[in-house]
């Protein structure tokens, strides 16, 4: 067991301003500590203000994709170093992938780590009721710490006085304190939730003046003591993988810059501790993917807002076409998969030239294509390993695609509401596939370490243990 100070940042349902309170909490301990961010979800537009405020890449904490054991893990190596970590949770404290049970929610990460649960309420139009509403969410699962409350959009001091004694008498539940219903900070959105960090000129300014107001109206000196004095530890996971390749041997080219940005940093990082060297480049800055790599990952974004640049830079489109060609080993997931198409036509129905390494085009829509979790199986070999690899996988895209690719990579299925749906995702073709699934690597490292294998061998390089043994004359038998 060891001792960690967290929160975890949850919300009574979506929309009622975790996301805000959180940010907010995290800026103002950055001030003075080192804070380590979490995301519960497969979120990457969060965890990427996360990591803008703390200076600490943030983390997916996914009770679905990853097993306990894993997630824990993942929790204790991420937060070394950290004063404190701040949770952020995902939709209301108890939604998650099952209708029936809490797999995925927030409530199962909070009690995987022991961790104390500060719950997000909209405040705006009660007094009383909101009593009802914190006993409501503490009753339902009391093996749950519900550790205190803040609350949102509330209408001034007086109003807040309200709220605050009704719900300490009627349930005990600490409230910490409240923002105001006039944010004078408002952070933008579009299609797939917050526009990203990167893309915000003026976002220091803004987060400065979100941490200055949650200081203002919330105790974040008590919040932080209540942290600190959290008892139950959190139980520690023995979980080590073996390097593939010695260190920094194997070049990997990721593609990296404001149209292609959702990655899940446990995925680069667990490509590292394998023997990757991770070389980072624009499509849409740069002119010639990295030389000497021996594979190729495009990562998920918005290649339809940035579509005209990543059009206009002939010079990387070819240079990517030039390298699949040559057999070099890829993966591309969702904005990925759209940049290798031939066509791309965006909100405006635009026309851009893409890549062209797979035929058809894409076409962005206005409602979601596919939302959700699923499992994923390879039906042929891939760049993943041999046919019949199993992960789970989560989908989140406002496009479809048309294209006559024959060779489908991947069949995927879920469950709705007790129906089982599949269907077939996804193209392997050369050394790669690109489909719309965006895969956390931990929920089956195996992945990793096939395309990391794959790399390896279109450069002509062999993993460390088999290169030891051969050289004491053995030929690898032990490997």
């Amino acid at each position: 067991m060891r001792r960690f100070p967290r929160l975890v940042i949850a919300g009574t349902q979506s929309g009622v301003g975790k996301t805000t309170v959180a940010l907010g909490l995290m800026a103002v301990f950055a001030r003075r500590l080192q804070v380590q961010p979490f995301k519960v979800g497969p979120d990457y537009i969060d965890p990427a203000y996360h990591t803008f405020i703390t200076g600490r890449k943030s983390r997916n904490l996914d009770g679905w994709l990853l097993p306990e054991e894993t997630l824990l893990h993942l929790f204790s190596k991420n937060n070394v170093g950290a004063n404190i970590a701040i949770i952020e949770g995902v939709m209301g404290l108890y939604d998650g992938a099952q209708y029936t049970g809490a797999t995925g929610s927030t409530a199962q990460v909070a009690k995987l780590l022991r961790a104390p649960v500060i719950l997000i309420i909209d405040g705006s139009g009660m007094s009383t009721s909101g009593a009802a509403m914190v006993k409501g969410y503490q009753e339902f699962d009391k093996d749950l710490n519900l550790g205190g409350v803040i609350l949102n959009r509330v209408s001034g001091e007086r109003h807040y006085q309200i709220l605050k004694e009704a719900i300490e008498t009627h349930t005990g539940v600490r409230v910490f304190g409240y923002l105001p219903k006039d944010l004078e900070v408002e952070l933008p959105s579009r299609h797939l939730g917050l526009i990203p960090s990167g893309e915000i000129s003026s976002l220091r300014d803004k987060i400065a003046k979100l941490a200055d107001l949650v200081a203002k109206t919330i105790d974040t000196a008590e919040l932080l003591s209540f942290a600190e004095a959290w008892e139950p530890s959190v139980p520690i996971v023995n979980y080590s993988l073996e390097p593939l390749f010695e260190a920094n041997s194997i070049p990997i080219a990721v593609a990296y810059d404001k149209a292609f940005n959702f990655y899940y940093w446990d995925n680069l990082e667990l490509l590292e501790e394998l023997g990757a060297r991770l070389e980072l480049f624009s499509p849409r800055k740069d002119k010639i993917v990295p030389g000497g790599v021996g594979g190729l990952i495009l990562g998920g974004g918005f290649p339809e807002v940035f579509a005209e640049e990543l059009q206009s830079n002939n010079d990387m489109r070819q240079s990517i076409l030039n390298s699949l060609r040559g057999g070099m080993p890829y993966s591309a997931e969702c904005g990925g998969l759209m940049y290798l198409l031939e066509k791309l036509y965006d909100h405006q129905e635009r026309e851009f030239e893409m890549v062209g390494w797979l035929q058809g085009t894409c076409r962005m829509t206005r409602r979601l294509q596919r939302f959700g979790y699923a499992e994923l199986e390879t039906v042929k070999d891939t760049v993943y390993g041999p046919a019949q690899q199993r992960i789970r996988i989560h989908e989140f895209h406002h496009s479809s695609v048309e294209s006559n690719e024959p060779v489908r990579a991947f069949s995927l299925r879920k469950s709705r509401q007790g129906a089982l749906e599949q269907w077939e995702c996804g193209y392997e073709k050369g050394g790669g596939v690109a489909g719309y699934a965006h895969l956390h690597y931990y929920a089956n490292p195996e992945f990793a370490r096939n395309f990391l294998q794959a790399a390896a061998n279109y450069l002509g390089k062999k993993p460390c243990c088999e290169v030891n043994e051969i050289s004491r004359g053995r030929a690898g038998d032990e490997c």
